[in-house]
């Protein structure tokens, strides 16, 4: 998401732990912590305008958004189904997009080098207990990917 918006001329703005603020950088994308003072950061990275915010994270994220001045219409969480109900906000994930056009295109963008699917870690499917306690952290900078 990060890259696709940074390659269509979008200025983004991605919420990241230190830790991953090189990849966004690398990726043409505004890193900002989050934590205390979230706001504050966002809306001076944004010179105090935000024309959308996407949620993959939960929390009180799509609060932040409409606090931010984001129109409910231009605001998606992928897990915030409470908060979307409540603000009328988007609950749409990767299966809206999920086609086949949708996916060649990105497959071929792949081939390309145009986008990278960062990897974090690989699994042998015995150990799925292991790479779901992995993706509990939340802290991932990649897909965990099981190998039969």
């Amino acid at each position: 998401m990060v890259q696709l918006a940074a390659r269509a001329g979008a200025k983004v703005i991605g919420l990241a732990s230190p830790a991953h603020h090189q990849w966004l950088s690398d990726h043409h994308a505004i890193p900002v912590a989050y934590g205390e003072g979230i706001e504050e950061r966002l809306r001076a990275a944004s010179d105090n305008h935000l024309d959308a915010f996407i949620d993959t994270f939960g929390a009180n994220y799509v609060e932040l958004a409409l606090s931010l001045g984001v129109q409910p219409e231009r605001i998606d969480t992928i897990i915030n189904f409470a908060a979307a109900e409540k603000y009328g906000v988007k609950t749409e994930g990767n299966t809206e997009g999920a086609s086949a056009t949708v996916l060649a295109n990105l497959a071929q963008r792949i081939e390309r080098r145009e986008l990278e699917i960062p990897i974090a870690r690989s699994y042998p499917l015995a150990n799925v207990r292991e790479a779901y306690r992995e993706l509990e952290q939340r802290h991932v900078l990649g897909k965990i990917v099981l190998v039969p």
